[in-house]
């Protein structure tokens, strides 16, 4: 049961931030800027295992596919050059904050540019901390971009979304970005609605509504973690061509704030 300071300060954040405006000041809170070369934190990080979904069964952590110089994480995708006991035709590098660190009521931002590549899918997204399945706990993609398109897709994912089929309100948008260059991609969590940004411009607000199903349609006001990740292949992009790898992804930096 809530507390009455917890159901307090949900109406009035339910107020304050919504759909129609974001919160008027940020605090920067944490800042991952990967200044330091060669060394990904691993309080904060681990290489992402392989698994058997589309996004993830390419992933290794052989170590040419993770780099950090110059301020940069840089992830890759490349042909398998014939690692011992691995039969996968492609391998791709990965990192998340699983188990880690939480992201949670605030305003998340990663600075990246991408690489072309056809069968490229560089994904920035989030999953609970509490691990709740899929899709019943939420996903939130802030960032999707496939092959050397000019444009980001920015996705939610949940129960209502994919299982029961529920396409109101909005749960997507694809944007243009400046191909080839530095963009900022962003989300703002609050109680009531989570808003997606791209180089600090509004690009869609998906919000909690009065459904019969609220805990199925609005999952998201909880801890969830960060997934950054240079795919490969997949039935959404279809097979890479290995002629253009490998494929980089660079990753500036990943800010979060909170709300003044």
């Amino acid at each position: 049961m809530k507390t009455f300071t917890e159901i307090f300060t949900f109406c009035l954040l339910s107020i304050l931030f919504s759909c129609g405006q974001s919160a008027p000041s940020w605090k920067l809170v944490w800042e991952e800027d990967f200044n330091k070369d060669g060394v990904i934190d691993p309080a904060i990080w681990s290489k992402i295992p392989r698994g058997r979904s589309d996004w993830d069964r390419h992933m290794s952590d052989y170590d040419a596919l993770y780099d950090v110089k110059g301020g940069h994480l840089i992830l890759r995708g490349m042909v398998n050059p014939g690692l011992p006991g691995d039969t996968m035709p492609f391998v791709t590098g990965g990192i998340f904050t699983k188990d880690k660190k939480g992201f949670y009521r605030g305003k998340l931002e990663i600075k990246a540019k991408f690489g072309d590549a056809q069968g490229a899918w560089p994904a920035f997204w989030l999953l609970p901390f509490n691990n709740e399945r899929w899709p019943n706990g939420g996903e939130l993609d802030i960032q999707e971009r496939l092959h050397g398109e000019a444009v980001a897709h920015q996705n939610v994912h949940s129960y209502y979304i994919d299982r029961l089929r529920k396409r109101e309100p909005k749960t997507s948008a694809t944007t243009p970005i400046n191909n080839g260059e530095f963009n900022t991609y962003g989300i703002e969590m609050y109680p009531d609605s989570v808003v997606f940004l791209i180089n600090g411009a509004r690009t869609f607000c998906y919000p909690r509504i009065d459904a019969p199903e609220e805990e199925l349609q609005f999952p998201f006001d909880k801890p969830f973690y960060l997934l950054l990740d240079m795919q490969l292949g997949g039935s959404w992009t279809g097979p890479p061509n290995p002629d253009h790898l490998p494929v980089e992804m660079y990753i500036d930096w990943v800010r979060f704030y909170e709300w003044k």
